[in-house]
């Protein structure tokens, strides 16, 4: 019994991290992120919604109201102006703005580059939500 016992346990010991391995080398794989981008998920996740039209009078969430406003500003202005315009609305309404402040200092990255360039755009970064600009600015050069 106890040698039965022992033969089972090593048998265990070299089958079971080979089984684990291979199991999580195929679920890393089977992601999209992994790289392996399926263009039949791709195409009905954007289509899903297309014969559904876009109501006109209906109320604009404030991030995208204040992101359509900040690239205004700094298409008049300079992306400075944006960006401080910016933390002063996030720090006015941080429970409501916060969650998107980073999406809207991409946003604003990639404007600056549209209008300014990647290199005068960049020179304007500054760690307005977690240096999100930059990475806008990145993006989109």
């Amino acid at each position: 019994m106890n040698q039965t016992a022992r033969r089972i346990g090593r048998s265990l010991a070299l089958v079971l991290p080979v089984v684990l391995v291979l199991s999580g080398t195929l679920a890393v794989s089977s992601v999209p992120w992994a790289g392996q981008h399926r263009s039949d998920q791709l195409l009905t996740a954007s289509a899903e919604n297309v014969s559904v039209p876009a109501a006109k009078d209906a109320p604009r969430a404030p991030q995208d109201v204040l992101r359509d406003r900040l690239v205004g500003e700094l298409e008049r202005t300079d992306p400075g102006v944006a960006l401080t315009a910016l933390q002063r609305a996030v720090e006015a309404s941080p429970s409501t703005l916060a969650p998107h402040c980073m999406s809207i200092a991409r946003a604003l990255g990639a404007a600056a580059v549209r209008v300014y360039g990647p290199t005068k755009a960049q020179s304007y970064s500054r760690p307005v939500c977690d240096t999100s600009f930059a990475g806008g600015v990145a993006a989109a050069s």
